[in-house]
């Protein structure tokens, strides 16, 4: 039977075939998102649960005055442990797992474009986490506060490893953030539907794209100063030692240059399914598409210069502080214009309420109480007398939970049906519900009267003559009602599997892409691929889904048992090339393995460890890429509806290519946020008046070396169109590279004494951080030279050669700005 003549059950069987996870053991090689989302969600849960618990016995601690509950010592670390875990563990991974379940499916795609990286990053969310945990129960909790703010987690303060298992565990699930953000950002831009142009693109998608491009800048600043710390902590390289040049200020900058940010990075993608559910519940198109477009971006644009609002008490100038505290004012218009939409769109509309509505009601109530709050936080003088109070603690909550939990349990609400095929057991999510609501408010409300009472964060116990005990009281019950209404919504997920009644395929009545298909999805998402030419956010759900199922769209049949998808342009959305998926693997699983076992080694400071993990994890990535690609040339492929694309691997415009640019932009912020410090420290730091000995030639030799391999990958990029064989140039831009990256490494061994100053130590950090770079785009370059004797290169198939060129010309141009700052810094600093 040809495919043209398969039926929509034969070809249903013969996709599901092709896009299947193997069964038991090869569960672990799973690449599909609709499996990795899951598990992302439910990894998250199961943390959540463990923040909760440690959420009680720090209400359980504060309950009554001079409580023996528990001491101190293991006060700092529950309370350390409750903060790390619930933002780094629970609320990113969490929203990271819907992204990655639900986009594809918005967005009329078949996966992610890069199935095994998704893959890498939760095994490295899985095996981070653990490491975190399991220190936890062995005692070794860190115990400095979820910010580790310096001195209190330097080494002379905080001796033992505990600092340690937050910096490099912390460290090692910021991979997997990282990753998902160029997973997102390169499947939003370049593998939506046919028609789906960015004016098309259904909201949540915005939201994403949005919250993506901000992990790219935001998390690298936190991963530079956690590098940083553990550098001082293992090696004693003085970056925010006063007494040796460094500052401990430049650890505030760096922690809420990512701190900030992440807050929205958090309310983003909750304010996306907002966004998305309230259009549905109201029966009307959302109000103001383009006004919320607008004021997302303008939102992240905001949200990196408030870095300051956490430091008004630190003593920075009155300038500063009138700037910062004008900022932090205005990216309230933003907010606002999103919530006065979604108000818009419910009074203008039908509504008809369910359970997903209650939370959305939660929301408005507990997060805009929590933006008042924040308002007031942003005026210098308040923020002088509630600074470090529990008003803080009592701010926080209500926006993270207001604008964060509450979200995601409407949509828990409203997309489990797309996971079970049923709905939710009213009998106990209504009163889930009000036990949330009640419980929530009681603890946190309350907060907010013991903070201006004066009671300071991170206290272990109180006296009992200061007028708080009722007040903590009240807060301690409130905690335990609202856990009884998480416990209950637990049991409610648990019995809809079991007892739920069956849904239908939109039992919503939606008009978006995700309930266009079966419930619960198959693993390829759509027979065929639809054709998008309105608003993806307001279509005709029932109609498409049939005729999608009866195979009426592109991509239509099976080919080669390959995992097909489609690529598009950036704007306009015309598909421009067929996306060949990679089949499931262990590789990821390996490759996060040794990557475990390189952070072990940093942590146990059992350092041979770290170079035998590193060349394990470099083999492995090579490996990943030996089954892709193909040795000849394919030509233009059909995809159905008369057309016909090239594969992605003989377009310019590819999902590969727009990786390596996320990734490079994820290292330039945080080479720039290297530099800021060492401009920061000239400026700021005591101890920098006198010259320090200047640094070496070499480095000048090493940006002449720099340029020669740019040049050889260039002009290996420029034969191979021409038909001529890159491969001896590449082997000598391999040669060079390796040569620039050992003269780096003599610079850096030249420098006297790094661990005496400051100034030094940044020195060598500066021409450590080319040096890997150079090594890196030399290992490309060979790897580019493997896979042209391979027969994966020709002049049309030259993807590697382009990521080889774009890497290797980064590890050229970071090189100025270093040789520039050695010079600055042999000077004595800014003064």
């Amino acid at each position: 039977m040809s495919r043209r003549e398969m039926s929509p059950i034969g070809l249903h069987k013969a996709l599901n075939k092709i896009w299947a996870t193997p069964p038991g053991w090869g569960r672990l090689s799973a690449v599909n998102h609709n499996i990795l989302g899951k598990r992302f969600m439910v990894l998250a849960l199961v943390f959540f649960t463990i923040g909760g618990v440690l959420a009680m016995l720090i209400r359980a601690q504060l309950a009554t005055p001079n409580s023996a509950f528990i001491g101190p010592e293991l006060y700092n670390q529950i309370f350390t442990m409750h903060g790390t875990v619930m933002m780094f563990l629970f609320a990113i991974p969490m929203f990271e797992g819907l992204a990655i379940y639900m986009l594809p499916k918005l967005l009329g795609a078949r996966d992610l474009a890069f199935p095994r990286l998704t893959a890498y990053g939760f095994w490295c969310y899985l095996f981070g986490g653990t490491i975190l945990i399991i220190a936890m129960l062995a005692g070794y909790a860190p115990n400095a506060g979820w910010f580790m703010y310096t001195p209190l987690s330097s080494g002379t303060y905080s001796p033992g490893i505990n600092a340690d298992v937050w910096l490099l565990g912390i460290t090692f699930v910021e991979i997997s953030a990282v990753t998902a953000a160029v997973e997102l950002v390169v499947t939003i831009l370049k593998m939506r539907a046919p028609g789906m142009s960015l004016t098309r693109m259904p909201i949540f998608g915005w939201y994403m794209l949005v919250t993506a491009g901000m992990m790219l800048i935001g998390f690298p600043p936190l991963i530079l100063g956690s590098i940083l710390l553990e550098l001082e902590r293992a090696f004693d390289l003085p970056f925010f030692d006063p007494t040796r040049g460094g500052d401990p200020l430049l650890w505030q900058h760096l922690f809420w240059l990512f701190g900030h940010p992440e807050v929205y990075i958090i309310f983003l993608p909750a304010a996306g399914v907002l966004s998305t559910m309230i259009p549905t519940f109201a029966r009307r198109p959302l109000l103001g598409y383009n006004a919320i477009i607008v004021a997302i971006v303008a939102m992240a644009f905001l949200s990196f210069g408030l870095w300051v609002h956490h430091m008004f008490t630190v003593g920075i100038p009155h300038l500063a502080l009138a700037f910062f505290s004008a900022a932090s004012a205005l990216v309230a218009i933003p907010t606002a214009v999103q919530i006065f939409a979604w108000i818009g769109t419910l009074a203008s509309g039908r509504p008809k309420f369910d359970i997903p509505m209650l939370y959305v009601v939660g929301f408005f109530i507990v997060f805009v109480c929590g933006g008042l709050t924040g308002v007031m936080l942003a005026m210098v003088p308040f923020n002088s007398q509630a600074h470090d109070s529990y008003f803080v603690v009592a701010h926080l909550h209500y926006v993270l939970v207001g604008g964060f939990v509450f979200p995601m349990l409407a949509a828990l609400y409203y997309w489990l049906p797309h996971f079970t095929g049923r709905r939710s057991v009213y009998g106990l999510s209504i009163p889930a519900f009000w036990l949330i609501l009640i419980g929530f408010n009681l603890t946190f409300f309350l907060m907010h009267l013991t903070g201006l009472m004066g009671m300071p964060r991170r206290i272990s116990t109180y006296p009992s003559n200061w007028g708080w005990d009722w007040l903590n009281l009240l807060s301690s019950v409130g905690g335990f009602l609202m856990t009884m209404g998480f416990a209950l919504v637990l049991i409610d997920i648990i019995m809809q599997f079991r007892f739920g009644r069956r849904a239908g395929r939109n039992p919503w009545k939606a008009r978006t892409l995700e309930w266009a298909m079966p419930t619960p999805a198959p693993p390829y998402n759509f027979v065929a691929i639809p054709e998008i030419n309105a608003r993806a956010d307001d279509l005709d759900i029932d109609a498409l889904g049939g005729e999608l199922a009866g195979g009426r769209g592109y991509l239509a049949f099976p080919r080669a048992d390959r995992q097909e998808t489609l690529g598009v342009d950036m704007m306009t959305g015309e598909p421009d090339q067929v996306i060949i998926l990679p089949q499931p693997s262990f590789l990821p699983l390996w490759t996060a393995l040794a990557t475990a076992a390189f952070f072990l080694g940093l942590l146990f400071k059992v350092y041979w460890i770290v170079p035998v993990a590193t060349v394990a994890v470099v083999i492995l990535f090579f490996l990943w890429t030996r089954p892709l690609g193909a040795r000849r040339n394919m030509g233009a492929i059909e995809i159905g509806q008369g057309r016909a694309v090239p594969a992605d691997g003989e377009v310019k415009d590819n999902v590969t290519y727009w990786a390596s640019l996320s990734g490079i932009a994820v290292d330039a912020t945080l080479y720039a946020s290297l530099l800021f410090g060492a401009l920061y420290l000239a400026v700021i730091a005591p101890g920098w008046a006198e010259p320090l000995p200047a640094t070496n030639w070499l480095p000048a030799i090493a940006l002449a070396t720099a340029i020669a391999s740019l040049a050889l990958a260039r002009r290996a990029e420029i034969s191979n169109a021409k038909g001529v064989s890159p491969a001896p140039m590449l082997l000598l831009a391999t040669c060079v590279g390796i040569a620039t990256t050992l003269i780096l490494v003599m610079g850096m061994a030249i420098i006297p004494h790094p661990t005496s100053h400051a100034n030094l130590a940044l020195r060598f950090v500066l021409l450590a951080y080319c040096a890997v770079h150079s090594a890196v785009a030399a290992l490309l370059a060979l790897h580019a030279w493997l896979r042209c004797r391979g027969g994966f290169v020709s002049s049309v198939r030259a993807t590697d050669l382009r990521v080889t060129r774009v890497w290797t010309d980064y590890a050229a141009i970071v090189q100025v700005p270093l040789w520039a700052v050695l010079l600055m810094l042999s000077g004595g600093g800014l003064r």
